[in-house]
């Protein structure tokens, strides 16, 4: 069950133009809740239209298919946003959205203070409709993949996908915590065992070692190459 808790909005990216004052009373404005891991925040399809800030933790946007079968979108760390489709629209929810770890915490603002935010602060109107933009470039994207590209260069990708978020050191990159097979296989529509193949293919290639702690991609370039080639022959 969630729980009220006090937090406030400074590690807010989309806020950070704002002076402290100014966050202090959005914060004021909101609901700050902390969830259990798993628990749902967003139900699909709900009529809600609260903004959410994910002030700690880590949430998932996932969705289901009538089989039940679980995708899963993107995972959105604190500091960051989600919910603000419904605000914008006025529809359902377009998604499910849950806690990815215990005591993850989220800050619900009524829409109407999200559209007056918006109105207020062209600056943080511009902000979300980059990210808007963002969501539509990767949603094509992975649609392009999922048409034309076979399971085990969709695990390729993202692999990528997650080099890059981590960061690249040279030509290697550290992903720290180790990522399921499980959540990639949602990610890419596959099955956990074609993800441990693809690994397992990689880790003998000299591409990609497991440490105790993270998952090191040791040739971004190479596998940045393996990507981009199979993209470009379509």
């Amino acid at each position: 069950m969630a729980h009220e808790t006090a937090a406030n909005l400074d590690g807010v990216l989309l806020l950070k133009g704002l002076t402290q004052q100014e966050r202090d009373e959005l914060a004021r404005q909101c609901r700050f809740r902390r969830y259990a891991e798993g628990e749902h925040i967003i139900d699909g399809q709900g009529s809600g239209r609260d903004v959410y800030f994910v002030v700690a933790g880590t949430v998932r946007v996932v969705n289901y298919s009538p089989s039940g079968r679980e995708v899963a979108f993107d995972d959105i760390p604190a500091g960051h946003i989600f919910g603000e489709l419904a605000a914008l629209d006025g529809g359902p929810r377009s998604a499910f959205v849950q806690a990815l770890s215990h005591g993850a915490t989220a800050a619900a603002m009524p829409p109407d203070i999200f559209l007056d935010l918006l109105a207020r602060y062209p600056k943080v109107g511009l902000d979300i409709m980059r990210r808007l933009a963002r969501v539509v470039r990767f949603s094509t994207e992975r649609i392009m993949d999922l048409s034309t590209v076979g399971a085990n260069n969709r695990v390729h990708a993202e692999l990528l996908r997650l080099a890059q978020a981590a960061g690249k050191t040279g030509n290697s990159s550290v992903i720290s915590p180790i990522p399921h097979h499980a959540d990639i296989a949602s990610r890419v529509s596959t099955t956990r065992e074609t993800v441990a193949r693809v690994f397992s293919e990689l880790t003998r290639a000299g591409m990609l070692e497991r440490s105790k702690s993270a998952l090191i991609v040791r040739d971004v370039d190479r596998l940045t190459e393996l990507v981009e080639d199979l993209r470009g022959h379509f």
